[in-house]
């Protein structure tokens, strides 16, 4: 099936000149210094109006679909996978479905223009993969909540203009059912710094350098019970609906950093000479090209495959698991070989194959790791287990 319309492959065509003129240089620069994107380029990626990609036209976005944002993902990705999940702060907000036609109007707008985007508080110390273990509370106060508990991987938690909290609002836990009774919250803050009443330090990464990645501390932090995003106690089923746009978007991710990884490869062996020729003329080395290629482009196909159901409004968590599983195994492969290719200099910083190679192994890790995601594919293929 051809996917790619001459709308489609111009849009691909606009972010992977975006990406390499405005992206590439700024990631060889700020990345092996562990510096934050700068303002400048979040600007260029609002102006562009990437923040509002999925947001509806009436809102003030430009009204695309998940296939269009992960064609523009992936070339953002090309160049530094950080810049690839700015974007989400705004098409990916969680909730964003279950909001009110008032809070729809409020906000929206102002999220397309990028001029409101998100970090997302989900996880914590105990509850990663395990979403329905959250501990995080929000207690009724009058009118309004109160937010305490710990939180843990909260990404751009100080760059963002306002956190959304998964919170804990029901006190009586079913053992049987600890998904239920979550609510999503938005605090909102000044951009550049955390909420008034959180504690926090930036947890050391290995990678996924350009914004800082937190652990948090909420003490009685006050929130309008208009600061609640969708139903009180549903926030459980609001992450179903995220997911798998957000899986679409990791195996996206995951493309683009095998293919910036396969481009820089495919450079450096034309250049590269050994015992008196381009290393580019060994049949090792063209075999390893040429897997790579393979690879990527099947994880591609895949991934069209899904942002299509997707745009169409079919359900399929089973296909959304399988793409994000497939290509942030294969994105792991393809720049470990890569680096390979470049010897002693893919150790060093002096190449963006390592950059790739760092934030590769990331993407088997979000949005459910690759255990997760086999998981979700098996108990689609048998049913769940009977020892769950």
């Amino acid at each position: 099936m051809n996917y790619m319309t001459e709308e489609r492959q111009m849009i691909k065509d606009v972010a992977h000149q975006f990406s390499i003129n405005e992206v590439l240089p700024v990631a060889n620069k700020l990345d092996p210094e562990k510096e934050d994107i700068p303002d400048e380029l979040r600007q260029k990626l609002a102006d562009m109006g990437y923040f509002g990609i999925t947001i509806p036209e009436q809102y003030g976005g430009l009204g695309l679909g998940c296939f269009e944002y992960c064609l523009i993902t992936e070339e953002l990705s090309r160049s530094w996978m950080s810049v690839a999940s700015l974007i989400a702060r705004g098409n990916g907000m969680i909730g964003a479905k279950s909001m009110t036609e008032a809070q729809k109007e409020a906000f929206l707008p102002k999220v397309a223009k990028g001029e409101l985007l998100a970090a997302a508080s989900l996880s914590e110390p105990n509850a990663g993969s395990d979403v329905a273990n959250i501990s995080c509370r929000a207690v009724r106060d009058g009118d309004d909540w109160l937010i305490t508990g710990n939180k843990y991987w909260c990404t751009f938690a100080d760059g963002a203009d306002y956190i959304l909290v998964l919170t804990r609002t029901d006190p009586e836990v079913n053992p049987k059912a600890k998904h239920k009774g979550l609510t999503f919250f938005k605090v909102d803050k000044p951009r550049g710094e955390l909420p008034k009443g959180v504690q926090g330090s930036p947890i050391p990464k290995i990678g996924y350098f350009g914004w800082k990645t937190w652990e948090l501390y909420f003490d009685n932090v006050r929130v309008s019970n208009n600061d609640m995003i969708g139903d009180e106690g549903k926030a459980f089923y609001a992450m179903g609906d995220f997911l798998v746009p957000a899986r679409a978007h990791t195996a996206a991710r995951a493309i683009g950093l095998a293919q910036g990884a396969l481009e820089d490869a495919l450079a450096y062996v034309k250049e590269r000479a050994q015992f008196g020729r381009p290393i580019g003329e060994f049949q090792v080395t063209r075999f390893k090209l040429a897997k790579m290629a393979t690879e990527i482009e099947a994880a591609r196909q895949l991934n069209y495959s899904v942002c299509t159901k997707i745009d169409e409004g079919g359900r399929c968590d089973k296909e959304a698991g399988m793409s994000k599983y497939f290509a942030s195994e294969m994105a792991e492969r393809v720049t470990s070989e890569a680096l390979q290719i470049f010897g002693g200099a893919g150790f060093t910083q002096l190449y963006a194959i390592e950059r790739y190679w760092r934030d590769a192994k990331l993407t088997k890790i979000f949005e459910g790791t690759s255990e997760i995601q086999l998981r979700i594919i098996s108990d689609h293929l048998l049913g769940k287990s009977k020892f769950d």
